[in-house]
């Protein structure tokens, strides 16, 4: 029994089962930390700007980094880079727990963050590098739902070990995760890397690369405070217009460049990129958003909050394996195009919520949202990856999770800013008033991100062409008879 389970057939579902350890730990960590910020703040005696740069050092490094860790698994080792990531990782949430001050956490948060950039692109690369075309969309929507399943449990997790232990173990569990992680990688991952015959590392493309989506991360993300005309975040625009410039030109005149721009001549790969990017833009801001409603307006706790949503994250876990299984057979235009329509009617049923509203009330948007994200989320990731040469995998997810991460910056700020121009500051904060004035801010954010998601499902329809796998395979099949 024990040697049919770890037969050599069945090592790449190993494989899978241990990306998704170090998978799992990323996710987490975009939830369950904001759920402990109160206590944060109150142990180790934070303003609200260093408590805000908790969350904030974590996602800059991490969305600026990650076409560098895509480039470097392609060039150094899918396998090795991801347990180096897996290690940097384990060893910063050990540090994070450990802080004695707010500085030594916000610079721990932000090793977390070059960890978690090391990671994520390998995921995706070695499951595509391990799974054959025809099994890759069911493993990519595993990985989905890994995904989804540690969104689901990070502020229930966060909410009982905060009320019952401490703040410190929402980074100490990362600690047996991560150790767990590395062992089972270098048993069942297999090393894979871009095996052209010319490789070497393009210092040019990654700095301009990481500087230009550091400016760019940081302006959305401070663009609401600082605000949006401010010499600060012009600037920081500018910046990151010029450097992606720049390594947009770097790219196009390297003889080796570390990406190669002609992946984007491939329509399916820059229409999931697009809808990628459109999709975190208008989903990304409901979960941050939505949740406050819950807590501030209908006065649920943080636990109950976080389990309001599990609907939605469970239907994501359930449904995104049969979504990526689906656009192996169907292919991926159609079913990206079906699940952003569903996630728009989503966005528009919460116009439905007041400020006397209850679970019943939001649950049907929750149900079609659940529904929506995995029928969109698994096919745009198989088409995306299903349009990259193997080789060029870690490359092709860096690309990939950079649209994400940039799109859900740019979501959260731009419903921030809808927001806070409903919000009257002379209303005081707890009041009816105020409560009605943030469902009004809210109903027209999500009334927009809407139009956004609408937009995206247009976007996959018209762009994204990757044919199903039975198809492909039978046009390979006849080139080689041809032959």
């Amino acid at each position: 029994m024990k040697a049919r389970i770890f037969a050599e057939e069945n090592k790449k579902w190993w494989t899978l089962a241990a990306v998704a350890f170090g998978l799992f730990m990323i996710m987490l960590d975009n939830t369950v930390v904001n759920v402990a910020l109160p206590s944060i703040e109150r142990d180790l005696h934070m303003s609200i700007s260093e408590l805000e740069w908790i969350v904030t050092a974590y996602a800059l490094v991490f969305a600026s980094l990650l076409i560098t860790g895509g480039k470097l698994a392609d060039l150094l080792g899918r396998r090795r880079i991801f347990v180096v990531g897996l290690v940097v990782f384990t060893l910063s949430s050990l540090a994070c727990g450990l802080a004695p001050t707010a500085g030594f956490l916000i610079g721990a948060r932000a090793v977390q963050g070059v960890g978690a950039a090391l990671m994520n692109p390998a995921t995706l690369s070695i499951i595509t590098a391990t799974f054959p075309p025809r099994q890759r969309g069911t493993a990519i929507g595993i990985w989905a739902g890994v995904s989804a399943l540690a969104l689901a449990i990070g502020p229930l997790a966060g909410g009982l070990i905060v009320d019952n232990i401490n703040w410190n173990w929402i980074f100490f569990i990362n600690v047996p995760v991560g150790i767990a992680g590395v062992i089972a990688s270098r048993i069942f991952i297999t090393e894979s890397r871009d095996t052209s015959h010319e490789q070497s590392v393009d210092l040019p493309g990654l700095a301009t690369s990481g500087l230009g989506l550091f400016a760019l991360t940081y302006a959305l993300i401070e663009g609401n405070r600082h605000g949006w005309g401010s010499p600060e975040i012009v600037g920081l625009f500018v910046a990151a217009a010029v450097l992606l410039a720049a390594f947009v030109l770097v790219e196009h005149r390297q003889r080796l460049p570390m990406l190669d721009l002609s992946l984007f001549r491939n329509s399916s790969f820059t229409g999931a990129n697009i809808v990628a990017l459109l999709v975190s833009l208008g989903m990304f801001g409901v979960f941050f958003y939505v949740s406050l409603y819950i807590q501030n307006v209908l006065g649920y706790s943080p636990t109950q909050a976080g389990a309001m949503f599990l609907p939605m994250t469970l239907l994501i876990i359930l449904v995104a394996p049969f979504a990526g299984r689906a656009s192996d057979r169907l292919g991926s235009r159609w079913l990206m195009g079906g699940g952003m329509t569903l996630l728009g009617v989503s966005l528009l049923l919460y116009q439905r919520a007041g400020i006397h509203s209850d679970f019943w009330t939001l649950l049907p948007a929750m149900i079609l949202g659940g529904v929506g994200m995995a029928s969109t989320m698994s096919p745009m990731t198989s088409a995306a990856m299903g349009a990259v040469p193997v080789d060029k995998a870690g490359v092709g997810s860096g690309v990939l999770n950079s649209f994400r991460q940039v799109g859900g910056a740019l979501g959260i700020a731009a419903m921030g800013a809808i927001l806070a121009s409903y919000l009257p500051a002379s209303v005081a904060p707890r009041s009816a008033a105020a409560g009605q004035a943030y469902v009004d801010g809210m109903h027209a954010a999500l009334a927009v991100s809407a139009g956004i998601v609408f937009a995206g499902a247009i976007v996959a329809i018209l762009l994204v062409h990757v044919k199903p796998q039975a198809e492909r395979t039978h046009i390979r099949e006849m080139e080689v008879g041809a032959a």
